[in-house]
């Protein structure tokens, strides 16, 4: 398969290396097995993602519903709310699942962790970082509310803490609740 894949076979990697994740593991995926369960050589694979750790990544990114910055609906607020809209509550608890079974990866990988971070968590982080300073061009938060540098936190906080407190995964309600109790009272909306 030489060149580039359609954006229909590139989807159905994505989703056959999520699936193995879900299975094995990251220690455990290879791209041996990626190749065999999408019928294609690990040359392709390689030629197209360079290595395991970023293969992940971008698998990971896809299932993304939407770039945090083309939100734009002119208030804080309305991009929070179409943010929580676009977000789907089995995939949130998939995804929840797969970042907690990466996150001993991570830690023992740096490529990996650099692959996640400048493919998944830089990219949302500066999307964030748009609405937030689109809302402090409209006058909807003041310019120094030191809340603002940590709004990445709160929210990555959030996936990370209910299922350890609540043993359950985030979904739509608990996000948009999250929103409304903590982070617009931490930027003083």
């Amino acid at each position: 398969m030489a060149g580039k894949l359609t954006p229909e076979r590139e989807a159905e990697l994505h989703a056959a290396v999520l699936d193995l994740l879900r299975e094995v593991g990251y220690e455990a995926l290879t791209m041996d097995a990626v190749a065999a369960r999408t019928k294609s050589s690990k040359a392709t694979l390689y030629r197209q993602w360079g290595s395991k750790p970023e293969l992940v990544a971008r698998a990971l990114r896809c299932t993304q519903p939407v770039s945090l910055a083309e939100i734009d609906t002119g208030t804080l607020r309305g991009d929070f709310a179409v943010m929580v809209q676009h977000s789907d509550d089995d995939q949130m608890a998939k995804d929840t699942a797969l970042i907690r079974g990466l996150a001993h990866a991570v830690h023992e990988s740096p490529e990996l962790h650099k692959a996640l971070k400048d493919l998944l968590v830089d990219p949302e982080i500066t999307g964030l970082q748009t609405i937030l300073r689109r809302a402090v061009d409209r006058g909807e938060i003041a310019p120094d509310r030191p809340a603002l540098d940590f709004v990445p936190h709160l929210l990555i906080g959030a996936f990370i803490a209910l299922p350890l407190i609540e043993e359950r995964s985030v979904d739509r309600a608990f996000l948009s609740d999250f929103i409304d109790a903590v982070v617009f009272p931490a930027l003083g909306v």
